[in-house]
């Protein structure tokens, strides 16, 4: 008499623990963040965050034939740079009093010496922080800040 072969059992699943009771009324659950910066020159800025950060350009967004604002990917983070139209002037300082921190897993001194690579000056060699990680710090063509942490 012939055995039927018997098909492998999936393990049961496991039962999820019940949720905390949250906090009433409950505080805002963001799920990501995105930064827009109003650039001076586009094409300048996306090269700048394509070639020497590494980013990858997303979606593009155009007004009356024109290119308005391009979104830069990095992982799951998006800056979104906008050109200025300049209406508040053409030397309008941008990036004061702003500083952006990100955070990767890679090796910031691999990443570091890349932008070094592609001949921008860091604000702040990589370097330990007085609460233990490491970072660099450095500024984009428009002055905004960024410091990067690696977790």
């Amino acid at each position: 008499m012939a055995t039927k072969k018997q098909k492998p059992r999936r393990p049961a699943k496991k039962r999820r623990a019940p949720r905390p009771h949250r906090q009433q009324p409950e505080s805002l659950r963001l799920r990501s963040m995105a930064a827009s910066f109003t650039v001076s020159d586009l094409d300048k800025s996306v090269g700048w965050y394509r070639d020497v950060l590494g980013f990858v350009v997303g979606e593009c967004w155009e007004e009356g034939g024109k290119v308005r604002g391009i979104q830069m990917k990095a992982g799951s983070c998006d800056i979104m740079l906008g050109q200025d139209d300049f209406a508040k002037g053409r030397d309008r300082k941008k990036g004061t009093g702003f500083r952006l921190w990100v955070a990767t897993v890679q090796d910031i001194i691999a990443v570091a010496a890349r932008i070094k690579a592609h001949g921008w000056t860091l604000d702040r060699e990589p370097s330990e922080t007085p609460w233990g990680d490491w970072a660099f710090a450095l500024t984009d063509p428009d002055g905004f800040k960024i410091t990067v942490i690696q977790e």
